[in-house]
C-alpha cells in the first residue's frame, strides 16, 4: 500500500514574523512600505497599460494581490503585484482570447498554483536551468520595450498587435506620425532614470560638502526618493505647464474610478476552461518562476529566514485567483520592489501590508491627477525596467560556457521574442533534458580489464540508464566473436545508477553469454544498482546456468 501523499501546510510567513514585533520594527516596516507604495504606483499603471488593460486595472492588482501575498506568502520581505514580465503574455492573451477569458485563466493559474505549494512542488522551479531563465527573461525585456516604441515615439496607431515582427511592421508604416513631443519626454524620462541613482551615490567633494551647509543631509534625502516618481511628477507637471500635445493616461482612457472595484464573476463553464489550458499554464508557470527566483533574491540579501516555497505559492495562488473578480491582471512576486522594500529597511510582511494600504490610499485621494500623466513618460519608464530585466552581459560572456548552455540560452531568447514563453520554455526545457542525456551517456563508461582468455572483464563507471545503455553492446558483439565461451566479469563499484534500460542491457549481455556457454558476474554492487537488480529477480537469472552446446549433443 503506498504511503499518502504529503500535504504542505498552510502557515503564513506573517504569524511567525511578528513574534517579538516592537515599535522600532513598526517605525521601519512603516518607511519601508510607504517607500515600495510610491515605487510601485507608476509602475502599476505603466505595467497594466503596456498589458493592453486599464490603468486600473494594475493599481487594483497591486493593492489587492500585495496585501494577500504579504499576508499569506512564505517570505518576510517579497512585495507581490503586477510584473513587466506578464506584459508580453498578456497582451498576448488578450488578443487572442479576450478579456473575460484573461480573468478566468488568472483564476485557474491561481488554483493550479495554490495546488503546487500544497503538493510541495515549490522546490520543482529550481531544476529550470539557469541558461531557459535567462534567455526568456532578456526576451521578454526585448518585447516590452518594443511595445513602448509606440508611445515613447507618440505614433498613431489604433492597436498594437502582439506578434513582434508585426509590431516593428506597423511601427515602421507609422513613423510618419512621430511626435517630437512625446519623444523628448520620453527620452528625458529613461536619461533622468539612469542618471538619477549616479547623482546621488557619488561622492561629493569634501570642499563641496563643507561649503554648503545641509548639502550631505539633501544627498541622503535625495538617494531616497525612487526615480520613477521623481520622473513622473517633474515631467507629468512639466508636460501640463507647457500644454504639450501629447496623449495622456485622462486622454486615452477617460477617467479613473476612485471607488472600491464592484467584485463580479466572470461567466464561465468547464468548456471554456478546457479551452484555456495553454494560457492558464503559460501564467502559472511564468507566475511561480518569477515569484519563487524573486524570493530567493531576497533571501540572499535580507538577513532574515529564508522563504518557504510552498507557502509563497499558495499565497500566489489566492492572490491570482482573488484578483480577477474585481478585474485585476496577473500578479507575482516582483524583485525591483521587494529589493527597495529590503533596502528601505523591512522586516516582516508588514512592510507590504503598508504598501498596498499606501497605493490604494493614493488611488482613493489623488486618483484624478494620474489622467494628467503623459504615455510617453510610462513608456520611458518601462524601457528602463526592461533594460534592468535583462541579463544584458550573459551575450557577452557567452564564450565562457559550454555549448548546451549556449544553445539553450540562444534558443529561448530566439523563441521567446519571435514565438512565446509557453513555446520557449517548453522546447527550452525539452532541450535541456535532451542535452542532459546526451552528456550523462556520455560519462558513462566501460573499461576492459586485461584477465586470462576465459574470463573478459570489464569495469563500469557512471549511470548505465536509457541514454547510456548502448555501449553495453559492445561487450556483447565481443562474447559474440570470442573462439571460447567465456566468463564476463563486470566491476560495478563506480557504478552509480542502474534504470530499467540499463537492466535491459545487462540482460541482453546475460543471454548472449548463456548462449555461449558461459556465465555472467557482477561484482561490487552499490546500493542503488543492487536493489533494482534484486527488485527484478536478475540476481537468480545471474545463477542459472545452460549446458554448453557440446554437453547438450
Amino acid at each position: 500500500m503506498s504511503p499518502p501523499v504529503s500535504l504542505a501546510p498552510f502557515r503564513p510567513r506573517l504569524l511567525t514574523a511578528v513574534r517579538g514585533y516592537d515599535r522600532n520594527r513598526f517605525f521601519r516596516d512603516l518607511g519601508a512600505g510607504l517607500t515600495v507604495g510610491v515605487v510601485a504606483l507608476p509602475l502599476a499603471m505603466a505595467f497594466a497599460i503596456a498589458s493592453g488593460l486599464k490603468p486600473e486595472a494594475g493599481l487594483w492588482t497591486a493593492i489587492i494581490a500585495g496585501l494577500l501575498i504579504s499576508l499569506l506568502g512564505g517570505s518576510h520581505v517579497q512585495i507581490g503585484g503586477p510584473a513587466g514580465a506578464f506584459i508580453v503574455i498578456v497582451y498576448g492573451i488578450l488578443e487572442r482570447y479576450g478579456l473575460a477569458n484573461l480573468l478566468i485563466s488568472t483564476a485557474c493559474a491561481g488554483v493550479l498554483l495554490f495546488a503546487m505549494g500544497l503538493l510541495r512542488l515549490g522546490r520543482l522551479v529550481r531544476y529550470v536551468p539557469v541558461s531557459i531563465v535567462v534567455g526568456f527573461t532578456n526576451g521578454i525585456a526585448v518585447l516590452i520595450a518594443a511595445s513602448q516604441v509606440k508611445d515613447w515615439l507618440g505614433l498613431d496607431i489604433a492597436k498594437m498587435p502582439a506578434d513582434f515582427f508585426a509590431q516593428l511592421s506597423a511601427l515602421g508604416a507609422n513613423l510618419h506620425s512621430f511626435n517630437l513631443h512625446a519623444f523628448a519626454l520620453g527620452t528625458a524620462c529613461i536619461l533622468g532614470l539612469f542618471a538619477w541613482p549616479r547623482l546621488w551615490n557619488a561622492r561629493l567633494p569634501a570642499r563641496l560638502a563643507v561649503g554648503v551647509p545641509g548639502l550631505k543631509q539633501a544627498s541622503e534625502v535625495g538617494a531616497r526618493v525612487p526615480g520613477p516618481v521623481v520622473a513622473l511628477v517633474t515631467l507629468t507637471a512639466l508636460a501640463t505647464l507647457l500644454q504639450l500635445p501629447v496623449e495622456t493616461i485622462g486622454s486615452r482612457f477617460g477617467s479613473i474610478p476612485q471607488g472600491l472595484p464592484a467584485f463580479a464573476l466572470p461567466a464561465f463553464g468547464w468548456e471554456t476552461v478546457k479551452l484555456l489550458v495553454t494560457p492558464t499554464l503559460t501564467i502559472a508557470l511564468l507566475g511561480a518562476i518569477e515569484s519563487l527566483l524573486c524570493a530567493r533574491v531576497a533571501d540572499q540579501l535580507a538577513p532574515l529566514p529564508r522563504h518557504d516555497p510552498n507557502q509563497e505559492l499558495m499565497a500566489q495562488g489566492v492572490a491570482n485567483f482573488v484578483v480577477p473578480f474585481f478585474g485585476g491582471m496577473p500578479a507575482t512576486g516582483t524583485i525591483a520592489r521587494t529589493v527597495t522594500n529590503i533596502r528601505s529597511g523591512a522586516t516582516s510582511p508588514v512592510a507590504g501590508v503598508i504598501h498596498a494600504l499606501t497605493i490604494a490610499a493614493v488611488v482613493l485621494v489623488a486618483g484624478p491627477l494620474a489622467l494628467l500623466v503623459p504615455l510617453s513618460v510610462l513608456a520611458g519608464i518601462l524601457v528602463f525596467v526592461a533594460w534592468n530585466m535583462g541579463e544584458w552581459r550573459e551575450f557577452a560572456h557567452l564564450r565562457r560556457y559550454g555549448v548546451h548552455y549556449r544553445v539553450l540560452m540562444l534558443g529561448t531568447f530566439v523563441l521567446t521574442v519571435v514565438f512565446d514563453l509557453t513555446v520557449a520554455v517548453e522546447v527550452g526545457l525539452v532541450a535541456a533534458c535532451l542535452l542532459f542525456i546526451q552528456k550523462m551517456g556520455a560519462l558513462f563508461r566501460v573499461e576492459p580489464v586485461p584477465g586470462d582468455g576465459a574470463q573478459l572483464r570489464y569495469r563500469l563507471y557512471g549511470a548505465l540508464f536509457f541514454g547510456a545503455a548502448a555501449k553495453i553492446d559492445a561487450i556483447v558483439e565481443t562474447v559474440e566473436n570470442a573462439a571460447q565461451a567465456p566468463d564476463v566479469v563486470l566491476d560495478a563499484l563506480q557504478l552509480v545508477h542502474l534504470d530499467t534500460s540499463g537492466l535491459d542491457a545487462l540482460r541482453q549481455l546475460h543471454k548472449a553469454v548463456l548462449a555461449r556457454g558461459g556465465r555472467l558476474r557482477i561484482d561490487h554492487l552499490q546500493a542503488q544498482p543492487r536493489e533494482v537488480i534484486v527488485r527484478a529477480g536478475f540476481d537468480g537469472e545471474m545463477a542459472q546456468r545452460l549446458p554448453s552446446p557440446e554437453v547438450a549433443a
